[in-house]
């Protein structure tokens, strides 16, 4: 049933657009009621925002043996998901819903957020690991500079981003999180830090 809804509302959004998109379109297609459709979706931009982005498992892990690999194997598969002109077209319209609307805040703070920071989380302990970073970074630091960076360019800013801008973001990332991991062993090791 979840692949029927999922599939329905792709196909509705690239026929009538997400502003005119409806529950009970999506319900008539996928042949289901509106209630299987709101157990397991809180909103419309929720549900189209996983048809349209995440509706395959989060890309893989690459391993490249380095940090700015690994983040840049990501920031690319994830530019792929979000440079779609469904995703530009509803990810405006889900931040509106969330800085309004707590309990999707929640949902989504839960869900694709976590799930999405894990990624950064394992990315950071195998940079650890190979002794690229001083010490652990905190993942929702690593998932802003990087995705965060990635989502404004793209549904804020309105920008064309290419492959050249996806690995300068990762550069910057990069050095970001290096800088963040120093930092951070400074600090615990009983170093000064200047300001």
């Amino acid at each position: 049933m979840d692949d029927k809804i999922l599939q329905s509302t792709r196909e509705l959004i690239d026929e009538v657009g997400y502003p005119a998109l409806t529950i009970d379109h999506i319900a008539a297609r996928a042949g289901v009621g509106k209630a299987a459709i709101y157990r397991r979706y809180a909103s419309k931009a929720e549900m189209a925002f996983a048809a349209t982005m995440y509706e395959q498992q989060l890309p893989p892990l690459a391993g490249t043996g380095s940090l700015h690999g690994d983040l840049l194997a990501l920031a690319r598969a994830f530019h792929v998901r979000m440079a779609t002109p469904a995703a530009r077209q509803l990810a405006p319209a889900l931040i509106s819903e969330i800085a309004v609307n707590p309990g999707l805040d929640k949902r989504f703070q839960d869900t694709f957020l976590a799930a999405e920071q894990s990624l950064f989380a394992e990315i950071i302990e195998r940079a650890v690991a190979r002794g690229e970073l001083a010490g652990p970074v905190d993942p929702a630091m690593a998932h802003l500079l990087v995705l965060g960076s990635l989502a404004s360019a793209l549904f804020i800013v309105n920008l064309p981003v290419d492959d050249a801008m996806v690995t300068d973001l990762a550069t910057a990332a990069t050095a970001g999180i290096t800088a963040l991991a120093d930092r951070c062993h400074s600090v615990r090791g009983g170093l000064a830090e200047p300001r």
